[in-house]
């Protein structure tokens, strides 16, 4: 059973409010499906970018998200604590990298990003038990959105 854990603690330290994806990993249940959902809105506005400027957002998120999800398991004192999704926003972003305008590709993208990321396959699931601290929480997701962004785009193509 995962620890609870109190809504103060994400204005403790702003790390702790990124980590825990605004409040949306405290959703008692899939809190990963529901820090996805709350990397949607901020998806479509930062889609609003062009191209090199949204490759640029990728790389400092997730560089961040090292810091901040390492933070906030240290302070929680669990390795990957379920109510940390900032890992979930950049593995979404990554999902959504050059996708076409339209709900249903967001939706799509949505959905295959969450499928790997319940599932991981090799490697994601080496990487998620061998890769710890920051980087580890990062890495899996990272990878699980790369996944779903091949087959996005080989989707896109085909459809």
């Amino acid at each position: 059973m995962k620890k609870q854990v109190p809504a103060s603690f994400l204005l403790q330290h702003p790390a702790h409010m990124l980590a825990f994806g605004f409040g949306s990993g405290l959703a008692p249940v899939a809190p990963g499906t529901f820090g996805t959902l709350a990397a949607v809105p901020l998806y479509l506005v930062l889609n609003q970018l062009p191209l090199p400027y949204y490759l640029l957002m990728l790389v400092l998120t997730f560089g961040l998200g090292i810091w901040v999800c390492e933070k906030a398991a240290e302070a929680l004192g669990v390795h990957d604590h379920g109510g940390i999704v900032w890992y979930e926003f950049v593995g979404f972003w990554i999902t959504m990298l050059v996708a076409p305008p339209g709900l249903q590709w967001v939706v799509v993208g949505f959905l295959l990003f969450r499928l790997f990321d319940v599932l991981k396959p090799f490697p994601i699931n080496w990487l998620d038990r061998r890769v710890n601290g920051g980087l580890g929480i990062m890495l899996d997701d990272a990878v699980a959105g790369s996944f779903a962004w091949l087959c996005l785009q080989v989707l896109v193509r085909v459809v």
